[in-house]
């Protein structure tokens, strides 16, 4: 029982690491005031990216650098559009999403038979040999443990550091920022690109060690579960990690209920990340002072600097 037990926080905890990755981009993104609704857009741009590198140059690392690359440079061209062009930030946002969709799906066609040598838990030895202790705390990817280095990465940068304040207060209110002599566009690209790369990197780990292969649409969902993750956090960091860890024990659920044999229809099983997602938006949102006291005040609002 026990070693079940373990074997599903391990599953939990793997299952949930691409939200963590990509909600946190998003998060910092938005706490200077831009939403971009194309993370699921990058997510898949990134894994395709990384998953071509990784068959071409049988290196995992360097496929991850370029899912990081990629999730960028989709994540520049939003940036161009919205913060320089200053179109529609939900729209240009919802046309990158279905944009990557579409390229990624164009892109990875050749590769849907090819297959790479996944990126591996690690292996410290005695420790990772230790029972219920190894494998709960030594024994997972490498992005795991990068996942949670993030995370205590952005919740420092945000709330302890001037940098961050920065950010926050671009966030908040852009032409303050802007009259005191920052940089509000400069900054903004900088978060931008960031939430870019986070969201190739989360769609990197599940072409190359989730599940170590591509396929068109593999994100399922994941980049829009990771943009509501950042609501369900209200915008804070520690709270992401915890909820991205609740969506991946849903997401094992359905497989641990057909693992089960109970008679339930497939389809319902692949609706539970989603319902659960929508039940708990609606919870949220009937704390409507949590989140009006959370959220960035500009968010999603176009600025125009003084010329």
């Amino acid at each position: 029982m026990t070693d079940t037990l373990v074997q599903i926080v391990v599953l939990t905890l793997a299952a949930g690491t691409p939200l963590v990755i990509a909600a946190l981009g998003e998060l910092v993104v938005e706490k200077s005031g831009v939403l971009n609704l194309g993370v699921e857009g990058m997510m898949l741009i990134g894994a395709v990216a990384a998953f071509i590198v990784t068959v071409h140059t049988h290196g995992s690392w360097l496929g991850i650098i370029a899912g990081i690359i990629a999730g960028a440079a989709m994540a520049l061209v939003f940036g161009v559009i919205t913060l320089t062009l200053k179109a529609n930030q939900v729209a240009t946002g919802l046309a990158l999403s279905l944009f990557g969709v579409g390229l990624s799906a164009f892109v990875g066609l050749p590769y849907v038979a090819a297959v790479v040598e996944p990126i591996k838990a690690v292996d410290l030895g005695w420790l990772s040999r230790l029972p219920v202790a190894g494998p709960l705390l030594f024994a997972h990817n490498p992005l795991v443990y990068a996942s949670l280095a993030l995370c205590a990465g952005v919740q420092w940068f945000l709330f302890h550091t001037r940098g961050g304040l920065i950010v926050r207060a671009v966030g908040e209110s852009p032409q303050s920022a802007h009259a005191i002599g920052y940089r509000v566009i400069a900054i903004r690209y900088a978060t931008v690109l960031f939430g870019g790369g986070c969201a190739g990197l989360a769609g990197a780990y599940l072409s190359l060690a989730f599940t170590p292969l591509w396929s068109e649409g593999m994100t399922a969902g994941r980049g829009w579960i990771a943009l509501a993750l950042v609501v369900f956090a209200t915008w804070k960091p520690l709270r992401v990690l915890a909820g991205a860890w609740l969506f991946g024990a849903v997401t094992l659920a359905q497989f641990q209920i057909q693992a089960a044999g109970i008679d339930i229809p497939a389809q319902l099983l692949a609706m539970l990340p989603y319902a659960a997602t929508i039940v708990v938006l609606a919870l949220i949102s009937r704390d409507a002072t949590a989140i009006r006291r959370n959220s960035p005040a500009s968010l999603g609002k176009p600025f125009h600097p003084e010329t």
